[in-house]
């Protein structure tokens, strides 16, 4: 392929978290590049907690991730 005509495909990947939700990302961005090569954008689609005890326990963000096809 010549110059920047790229073709993405995009994956959707949720990551969760007891820290934040930049740490979700992180954690499902990690994990998936273990075995998605040419990761080049995310884009956060969804933010969920869950809440025991009045407090945020888990954070779980999903999110559309692009990569280039070879």
């Amino acid at each position: 392929m010549t110059g920047n005509n790229h073709v993405y495909k995009l994956l959707e990947l949720t990551g969760s978290s007891e820290v934040g939700i930049e740490d979700a990302v992180q954690n499902a961005i990690s994990k998936a590049g273990a075995t998605v090569r040419n990761m080049h954008w995310f884009e956060v689609t969804e933010t969920r907690g869950h809440i025991v005890e009045g407090k945020v326990a888990h954070w779980q963000v999903t999110m559309k991730v692009g990569f280039t096809l070879e």
